[in-house]
């Protein structure tokens, strides 16, 4: 036992040793990497294209080529792809931090990266709505340094910089190929009774008053470190207690990894007063995004219905800080129905990674080779998807996986139709807790407004940028970065005891008593603070509940107790149901014109409604054919996605008058119709034989081809990859008139 306390005791010291100078480097890392001219913690070399401090409304963000690591081959022929990482309170490159990140993989399959990142400072002056111009001068250079590519630009929004993509993309949709928001909240009040405490943290503050305080005691300026503290707050077992251990328990091996994220998460960033008070009255506490309340300058309403590109949501059960619902919920606020989805022409995919946490689903090496990388891979894919709402299923490909030489990397993409029930089924709010939430933001309003006419001036007067520097630099997760730094001089001693302990270093055996006592303390000390956790959740959301559920202090602010929705429902548009009334009776017109291609794009669509679902294979099969025939050849992309979307509105609007016009567009030469029935064959057998109905409506049509009836095709066994936009979903019919 005497031998075991003594070879703790000498580990114990060389840990401690070690330990004070892994947090001295990250001091030292913290200031270096603040002196960079654009800090990044990037892991590619990178070329600055556009300074948005160059431009007529200057910002502090700036768009970079990612430069392809040596070896490493970009198609020129493959949309760019668009990387732009959150301004929460850290500093950018989280999208990529490492080789499987979401940069990694785009490049890896072949397409030029950019990034959009941010200096620390903004600059005076500068509001969301002048970062939202620059990205979108952004997106037009990157477009016209890719004119050949076939498609716009795929852009992925992190966290907080998805809301801001997709403000961008229903004001200038033209510029945006498929969008991919990865742990983006857009419906921040929703959530499920007894977990996402988060959003309750607006109402129990009192509202916005307290941003437009920090901001002020700021002298205009809101330090980015209390959205970080915001952050730490969610998990104190880790942040009090987990990360500095695991560091000083593998201190061996740990290192790297550990300074690697420290320099992301010590990055802290600022934001103008305008910007944050922006963000938490119309976003945070207001929700006001999802309903279309949000306007513009100049007059002009934010709606996420005019959007035109794929929207592909990943999210997780496992976040805490953006749960499904805060990710999923605006569908449910924008439309009644999937016709409704589809009356827009919007194609809406969503993930939920079932156990991954917030920073894991930009950060996790799994996770971006699994689901990153099947976006990346089969963008194309999804962006000829018809308009619906679909769900991507990931299953592993097997030895004795159809056509797994149609398969790109080691999943095979699944696009699975769903309805509104699906996303309603992962639980949310009813009308009782949208009444509380809209209080809440009624109540932000009032305590905003007696702050600004009351408080607010006194404050600035008192506050000058000198105190405001002073106090920043003195924030506590500042200090704990600083106190370890070069300005330090009782560190000094740090670099050659630490040296002289790695030289000597007798690490103690796994099984020694001490050490598993250790283990054991710590363990027992997680679940206290979980335990703490826990029960300060459980009374924030009592306290949140009986505060602004009480009946009085609705009626006191203007909620109606028997509103349903509360002010979360947007608006319908007359107008927009006049215009589908008119392209209804468009499409109904052009059901007769047309040639083979539309013939074959309407059959696939016809038999693939059966299954309901479309994976990459079908798709790698139709991008084969299409390079073989010599009029698909002629189609770009875009115009063969247009051509699926028409395909597939014509059987939604009248399918017994598509099909029996048909035959009407196909060639007369029974020979020319029995190919193309073989390889609308090859396509749809991609994926396995066909059963059932989707069986008996291939019979169908190849009565229409007029051909006699066989025993079925033999299965696909050649093409790259991607499913056909033809087997997808299963729609019910549309309304016959418009709505």
């Amino acid at each position: 036992m005497i031998d075991d306390a003594i070879a703790y005791a000498t580990d114990a010291a060389q840990r401690g040793t070690l330990f004070l100078d892994a947090l001295r480097r990250r001091g030292l890392q913290y200031e270096a990497h603040l002196a960079e001219p654009l800090p990044t913690v990037l892991d590619y070399e990178a070329e600055l294209i556009v300074d948005g401090r160059d431009l007529p409304r200057a910002v502090n963000y700036f768009l970079l080529r990612i430069v392809p690591p040596e070896g490493m081959v970009i198609d020129p022929m493959k949309r760019p792809f668009v990387v732009v990482d959150p301004r929460a309170g850290h500093g950018p490159g989280i999208g990529g931090f490492k080789a499987d990140s979401e940069i990694g993989v785009a490049l890896a399959a072949g397409h030029a990266c950019y990034f959009i990142g941010f200096l620390p400072a903004p600059m005076p002056g500068q509001t969301i709505e002048d970062v939202a111009r620059a990205e979108a001068v952004f997106l037009e250079t990157v477009i016209a340094r890719h004119a050949q590519a076939e498609g716009k630009p795929c852009v992925i929004g992190n966290c907080q910089a998805g809301w801001a993509v997709m403000m961008l993309a229903a004001v200038r949709p033209e510029l945006f190929g498929p969008i991919i928001i990865a742990g983006a909240p857009l419906s921040y009040w929703a959530g499920v009774k007894g977990r996402n405490p988060m959003r309750y943290s607006g109402g129990l503050l009192g509202g916005s008053w307290l941003t437009a305080l920090t901001s002020d005691l700021g002298a205009g300026v809101f330090d980015g470190a209390w959205l970080v503290q915001n952050f730490e707050n969610q998990n104190p077992a880790n942040t009090l207690w987990s990360k500095q251990y695991n560091l000083y328990s593998k201190i061996d091996t740990e290192l790297e990894r550990y300074l690697g994220f420290e320099k992301w998460w010590g990055g802290h960033v600022l934001l103008n007063g305008e910007e944050i008070q922006f963000i938490v009255d119309q976003l945070f506490i207001g929700n006001h995004l999802a309903c279309g309340d949000i306007r513009t300058s100049d007059g002009t309403a934010i709606d996420l219905r005019n959007i035109r590109s794929p929207i592909v949501v990943f999210c997780s059960q496992g976040d805490n800080i953006t749960p499904p619902q805060q990710a999923l919920d605006w569908i449910l606020d924008l439309y009644d129905s999937v016709d409704e989805i589809r009356s827009y022409g919007q194609t809406i995919i969503y993930t939920v990674h079932d156990t991954i946490g917030h920073l894991g689903i930009f950060v996790s090496a799994g996770v971006a080779r699994k689901e990153h990388d099947e976006f990346a891979s089969n963008i194309d894919f999804i962006d000829v998807l018809p308009p619906g709402l679909y769900e991507a299923i990931f299953e592993p490909k097997r030895p004795d996986t159809a056509s797994a030489d149609l398969v790109h990397g080691q999943w095979v993409m699944r696009c699975e139709a769903r309805d509104l029930d699906d996303i309603r089924a992962l639980g949310g709010n009813d009308a009782a807790d949208e009444r509380q939430f809209a209080t809440a933001a009624r109540v932000s309003e009032i305590n905003l407004a007696l702050y600004q006419a009351l408080a607010q001036p006194f404050v600035r007067a008192m506050v000058n940028p000198a105190m405001a520097e002073a106090a920043r630099r003195l924030h506590p997760l500042r200090l704990g970065y600083e106190m370890f730094g070069a300005g330090n001089p009782f560190l000094g001693w740090l670099d050659g005891a630490a040296e002289k302990v790695r030289d000597a270093r007798r690490p103690v055996a796994p099984d020694n008593p001490f050490l598993k006592a250790q283990e054991q303390a710590s363990r027992q000390i997680v679940e206290g603070l979980e335990a703490w956790r826990k029960a300060v959740e459980h009374q924030s959301e009592l306290a949140f509940r009986a505060i602004y559920g009480a009946p009085l202090l609705q009626a006191a602010v203007g909620i109606e107790p028997d509103s349903r929705q509360g002010p979360r429902r947007a608006a319908k548009s007359a107008l927009h149901r006049e215009l589908i009334a008119r392209r209804i009776g468009e499409l109904r017109a052009a059901i007769g014109q047309g040639g083979l291609i539309e013939a074959m794009a309407r059959a696939l669509i016809y038999v693939g409604l059966a299954r309901g679902h479309a994976d990459e294979r079908g798709f790698s099969t139709i991008r084969q054919l299409r390079r073989q025939h010599p009029r698909a050849r002629q189609l770009t992309l875009e115009d063969f996605k247009q051509l699926v979307r028409e395909q597939y509105f014509m059987l939604l609007i009248d399918r017994e008058a598509a099909l029996a016009a048909l035959p009407g567009l196909l060639p007369q030469e029974a020979g020319e119709r029995a190919q193309a029935f073989e390889l609308l064959c090859r396509v749809l057998t991609a994926t396995g034989p066909l059963t059932g109905v989707a069986a008996q409506k291939l019979e169908e049509v190849r009565a229409l081809f007029d051909l006699e009836p066989s025993t079925p095709p033999p299965p696909a066994t050649e093409a790259p990859k991607r499913a056909p936009a033809a087997r997808l979903p299963a729609a019910r019919r549309a309304p016959k008139s418009t709505g």
